[in-house]
This record gives structure tokens, sequence and C-alpha cells, in this order.
């Protein structure tokens, strides 16, 4: 009774807490197996697009598993979660704690994993799971499903419990498992057991060896109410994904290449969603889901996009029927093998060189600028439906004005424990970020990378040096990023790969606690050197653009033959494109 009790003053706490939560969006994220790297990595990728959201990174230390896992929903405001169990950094005093939604049993859990785990693995956690110390990566994007319900912490008939979401679901598969194999089980085994709740989600998972796409969705149904399949990603291929499933035909023959949940073919008959005797087999994505997240293109010109970079011999065409489209491949070979400064550059395309190009035509303004705001005629961003009305939109670019951050997570299986894993973090937008290495076994991260929210200013955070110079960036777009981001962003990121590449040498001859230390303190004074030197190009371009001018420092270039003041003005087909020719050019009627 007291139990019950308990649970009743959680829903009626969770329900008011729900009415603060959004659902994270509007994601890309990718698969590089190590055949398809230039140096053996296997590579996880997660662009996180969630517009004014908590950015923070965060390493969860190793923790006792004693007692019961507390299972959270979190704001999508900052500070997502604030909870004592989970390290330093998760608590922020003076905000109140996160109400508990529900908790598990440790002797519950290890009956689903099929043994006991004492301690957690410490890992990289931001809105979703990352990357722990045993290497173990995670991906994520958000997709539309047929049916989203909100969480439930009791199950009575017809209201199944319904617990997870993604978030939560990572964050225990990193805390426990050390392959993608068994990552991909486990998580499957707490959605059959506990539920689902929410938006569809595809969660990318691997390790040294193994790559599995892992896509799920909440079921209408009390027994059968939930489902999830999952499929490798061939060793020497590539894979995206950009809110929309991409898992299609159900192999039910194949376990080395896919595994799929109980639940899924029973509830999808009962639902009268597809039934295998009149259906045929099971095309996962026109079963569970209205196709594209938003609107036609929002997610298929980004796989588009990127296999097509990846590899232009395939000739794809970025134009199909529908968005239950079988025109992409579930994953493609590179042309050429890929290391990670490929990786950021796939993040930072604005279709640059297509028809779709975001820094030209009069939407880009007279300075060719590729952001496009979202605003009333734009709709809501995480509606799904069929039936919307659309008045018009924009291309979706990868690199996007709401990135929170860009991860590229690597594991090379060719190289020593220490320095076999290392997480690739750029806060905002991806174009205009720089990604600071932080190897998988560090023991800490800069304190500007754990700290500050959105929504209040902040020279301590590192999400708000590249927010800013972002957002400055805009004066004059091409002028600013070509003229002073691309060139420092461009040298920090060379530091940083001759940093990893050196650091094997380095703790050569030092024991496993001192090559801690070491990797640990490499990494932090590298990431802090990287926002102290983007915090140094904010103040620059803030003199240097002042008042629409080229503004250059007296220090360097002022000679009496040299004014450091220049006019810069706008380019004459934009010019030609406004009523400027109609100004004020004579005394004369017109």
């Amino acid at each position: 009774m007291k139990k019950y009790l308990y649970r009743i003053a959680i829903t009626a706490t969770f329900v008011t807490y729900a009415m603060l939560t959004i659902p994270v969006i509007a994601c890309t994220t990718m698969i590089i197996t190590k055949g398809a790297s230039a140096d053996g990595s296997m590579m996880v990728t997660h662009s996180d697009d969630d517009e004014l959201g908590d950015q923070r990174v965060i390493r969860v230390p190793s923790l006792l598993q004693k007692g019961s896992r507390a299972i959270y929903t979190e704001l999508y405001r900052y500070p997502r979660i604030n909870t004592k169990d989970r390290g330093n950094y998760y608590f922020i005093d003076g905000y109140p704690l996160t109400p508990i939604l529900y908790e598990i049993p440790y002797e519950d859990i290890w009956k689903l994993l099929g043994r006991k785990t004492e301690k957690s693995y410490a890992y990289f956690d931001a809105n979703y799971g990352i990357m722990n110390e045993a290497n173990l990566m995670i991906g994520e994007c958000t997709n539309g499903a047929n049916y989203q319900p909100e969480a439930n912490v009791m199950a009575s008939k017809g209201n199944p419990l319904r617990i997870f979401y993604t978030q939560e679901l990572s964050r225990m598969a990193l805390e426990n498992c050390s392959s993608a194999r068994e990552a991909v089980k486990f998580m499957g085994a707490l959605i059959e057991k506990y539920g689902y709740f929410s938006t569809g989600e595809t969660l990318l998972v691997a390790d040294e060896d193994e790559a599995w796409v892992m896509e799920m969705c909440a079921l209408p149904d009390d027994k059968y109410h939930s489902a999830w399949v999952a499929k490798r990603v061939p060793d020497g291929e590539f894979f995206v994904a950009a809110n929309e499933f991409r898992i299609r035909t159900l192999e039910k023959d194949n376990p080395e290449y896919f595994m799929y949940s109980y639940m899924l073919e029973p509830g999808l008959k009962k639902t009268g969603w597809w039934d295998v005797a009149k259906d045929g087999p099971i095309d996962w994505l026109r079963a569970v889901s209205p196709g594209e997240y938003n609107h036609p293109y929002y997610s298929l010109r980004r796989v588009w996009r990127v296999m097509d970079r990846v590899n232009p011999d395939l000739g794809l065409s970025p134009w199909v029927n529908d968005g239950y489209t079988t025109a992409y491949p579930f994953s493609i070979k590179p042309k050429e093998k890929l290391r990670a400064h490929d990786i950021f550059a796939l993040y930072r395309d604005h279709y640059e060189g297509t028809e779709f190009d975001m820094t030209k035509g009069i939407a880009a303004g007279p300075y060719g600028d590729p952001h496009r705001f979202i605003g009333n005629y734009d709709g809501n961003q995480n509606n799904i439906s069929k039936d919307k009305e659309m008045v018009g939109a924009w291309e979706r670019s990868l690199s996007i004005f709401y990135q929170g951050y860009t991860y590229v997570c690597e594991v090379n299986p060719n190289k020593p424990d220490l320095t076999k894993g290392v997480m690739w973090f750029g806060p905002d937008v991806s174009y205009t970020t720089v990604f600071s290495p932080f190897y998988s076994k560090v023991s800490d991260l800069p304190a500007s990378f754990q700290t500050g929210g959105p929504q209040q200013f902040s020279n301590e955070a590192a999400w708000w040096a590249y927010n800013f110079v972002n957002n400055w960036s805009r004066l004059n777009f091409q002028l600013i990023t070509n003229a002073d981001i691309k060139p420092l962003q461009k040298k920090l990121e060379k530091k940083s790969r001759i940093i990893v590449s050196e650091m094997e040498s380095k703790i050569a001859n030092f024991d496993y606690e001192n090559s801690i230390k070491y990797i640990t303190e490499s990494c932090m004074a590298n990431g802090n050197n990287d926002i102290e030197r983007w915090w140094g190009l904010a103040t620059e371009i803030v003199a240097k653009y002042s008042d629409g001018y080229i503004n250059l420092p007296d220090r360097k270039y002022a000679t009496p033959e040299i004014n450091p003041t220049r006019n810069v003005g706008y380019p004459s087909l934009w010019l030609f494109k406004t009523n400027y020719k109609e100004g004020p050019t004579s005394y004369r009627m017109k």
C-alpha cells in the first residue's frame, strides 16, 4: 500500500513537471565503421540540434550500484537534471531537485543484464549518453511515430507502464555495458519490461568491432506497448540518419545482423498497423511512422547530401517520390576512407555548390548568410501530423543555427587501451565551432564545458564563447567566417590532431595512474586553450566589424599611407534586388 501511494504522489508530481519538458529534436547522426575509416577507427557522431536547451557535456563518474537506480524525466532547459547522485556537475545549488519518475532495484537490472555490476562505468553525458570509459559509443536522432504517449508510472488495464525515453535508456546502457550488442539487448529488455514513451527514436550503438542502428517507438496497446528493431552496419560501410527511421524490412532469420522485439509482430497486428499474413514482411518505417519528421525533405535532403558527399559515384538523386522512398540505401561504402576531420566537414554543410545552396539567393541577404530562423509561418517543429498545411519551408541543412553541440566519437582498436577512445566535442553550431578532443579515460573535463546554460550569458561557459562568435558572424557572414573564424578553427583543430597523434609516445614510460593524470591534464589544457582563443576571437571581431566597417587595429595596420578603416557596403547583385536604384540620385521627379 505504501508503494502504491508513493507511485500516486510521483505521478501527480510528474504531471506538473512534464508540462515544462520538451523533447530534444532534429538531429543528424552517423556511423563510420572501422573498415570505412582511414585509420581503422569505429566512429559514432551526433549533432544535438536542440535550440536553446541544456548544452553541457558532463563526465559522470563511476558509481557504486546499490539499492535502486532513479529514472528521471528531464527539463528541456538548463539544468536538464538536478540531482546529487551523478557527480558534482549534475547538482546545482539554488535549483530544485529533479523529481524521480521511477526507481528500479539494481537486482532487477542485473537480471536483465544477466550479470551483476557493482560499479557503473564512467561516461560522458549530455542530453543523451555519449561514450563510456569502456569505449561504448552512442548517437541519437528523434523521429516521428504514429503513437507518441506521455510517460506513465502506474500500470493499469489499457494504460501500461511507460518510464523510458532514450535519454535515460542511453545512460543506463553506458553505465552497464561494454559492447554494442549487449547494449542493444539490454535497452531492448528495459523497453519491453518498463515501457517506452514519447517520440520515435534512433540510437546508434557501437564499440570497436560492431555498430548497430537501434530504432524504437511506443505502440497503443496494454500488452504489446512498445517495439524496437536493430540492424548492424556491415564493416566497411557508412550510415546516416536524420529524423526519420532508416530500418525497413524485418530480417527475422539474421541474428548476426538483425535483432527485434518479441512485441513487434503481434503488436503491429493487434493495432492494425501491419499484418504479416496480409501485408508480407514488416516494413518498419511504413508500419510505425508517418515518414519524414517535419516537412518534405526535412530528413531526406540531409540523408542525400551526406551520402552524395561520402560517395558521389553512386549518383543518388536529391528528388524522390515520397517520404517512404527506398532510393537511399541503408548504408554505403565511401569513395575514400574517412577521418574525424572529414566528418567535421560534413556537419559544416549548407548544401554549398548545389541547387539547394543556402548561402545563395535573396534569403541569404547581402552577405551569404545560410541561417534561416523559425517563425510563425513555419509551424511547430515537433509536429509530425500527416495533414498539416504548409505555406512554405526552408531547406534543412546539417549545420543549423539551433545546434546545441556536435560530437564525433572514435575508437581505434589498434591503439593502446588508454588512448584508443576519444570524443571530439564542439559546442554550439558545427560550422563555427572548434572540435576539442577528450579521451574516454580522462578523469575530468574542463569546468567550462560542464557548466552554464543558454538562458543567462556567462563568459565562464564554453558554449557561450562559440554561440557569441556565431551570432556576431551574421553581421557579414561570408567575410567574417572566411577571414576570421575558419583560419583559427583550422589552426586549433590541427593542433588538437597533433596532440592526439603524439599522446602514445608522451605516456609511453608512465604508469597507469600517471598516464591518466597526463591525458586528463593535456585534454583539459587544450580544451581551455580553445575556449580562451575563441573568446579572444570574439573581442577581435566585435571591434573589427563595428558599425558595418572593417575597422583594423591601429597597432597592426595604421601608417600614413594606409587607412585602417574600410567601407564594406553591399554586393551589386543584392543592391539591385532592393529599392536602392530608386533612391535619391537626382532632384528630378521620377
